[in-house]
């Protein structure tokens, strides 16, 4: 019953799926489900170190890494699967699709070490969930029925039904299909790329300017031992526009511009 109520599940949900036969040869995320199937069994029999043998059988074979102590409901599919992680305490509802690179973590708990162990770590998903590509879900948090996590984005607090979530730190742009009001308005979002150049382009003419004023300095010094060499030794030459006897590198070019390339192009990227 578990097998063709899976088989028909994945041919429901994956176009690409043609037959029972492809699926059973040809999926990874059902390999992974079965063996998770017998894994689980033994660990809820009591035979831990079995159960995660052969979670770390499937693994091999899969790429998908399912703790043999994870809850799995019904009609899970697991798309490509490649680098899916579900931890130990993580509870998956019925009828979600989670798709490649996904985990489902234990966050800061995992920090603790030993003194976690036992503990409700992982995150419970709902039912009707789907997990986009490389999302993240960590802690022991819940992630309501229905809810759509975009790829990439890192989901760290709960999650109400029937939500949208996307971005890093994942956030809630759209609930019971109506567009939700961002938590503070956008324009108090720190850019932290946008600081940094700032930052940079400070720094950088600070330095520019220390440097212009040295130049100052030396050229003042260059015409002062100039007058001194006129008074004592007459004879010598010293020529003040050679780099050699000023210190000053001539290739460096710090002539004011009517505007600088840098100012131009913070400007027109708005930062």
């Amino acid at each position: 019953m578990y097998l063709k109520e899976s088989l028909d599940n994945i041919l429901a949900k994956d176009p690409a799926a043609r037959s029972r036969l492809e699926v059973i040869l040809c999926y990874p995320g059902f390999h992974a489900l079965f063996f998770h199937k017998i894994a689980n069994a033994l660990w809820k029999a009591g035979f831990r170190t079995p159960g995660r043998l052969m979670s770390h059988i499937g693994r091999v074979f899969t790429g998908i890494e399912i703790h043999p102590g994870a809850t799995i409901g019904r009609r899970v599919f697991i798309d490509h699967g490649m680098g899916v992680v579900i931890g130990e305490t993580a509870e998956v509802g019925d009828d979600c699709v989670i798709y490649q690179g996904v985990t489902l973590g234990a966050g800061a708990a995992a920090r603790q070490g030993a003194m976690s162990r036992d503990t409700k770590r992982h995150p419970t998903l709902g039912k009707g969930v789907i997990v986009g590509s490389g999302a993240e879900i960590q802690g022991a948090i819940t992630v309501g029925d229905n809810v759509r996590v975009a790829s990439r984005s890192i989901v760290l607090k709960d999650v109400p039904d029937n939500s949208v979530v996307v971005g890093v730190p994942g956030r809630v742009i759209y609930r019971n299909g109506e567009r939700v009001a961002p938590e503070k308005p956008q324009e108090d979002v720190p850019d932290i790329e946008a600081q940094a150049i700032k930052s940079l382009h400070s720094k950088l003419s600070e330095l520019e300017c220390t440097v212009r004023d040295l130049k100052g300095k030396l050229k003042q010094q260059t015409k002062e031992l100039e007058q001194f060499k006129d008074k004592v030794c007459p004879e010598l030459t010293l020529d003040i526009n050679d780099p050699a006897n000023s210190g000053i590198n001539s290739s460096v070019d710090l002539k004011s511009v009517d505007q600088d390339p840098v100012d131009v192009f913070l400007q027109g990227a708005g930062i």
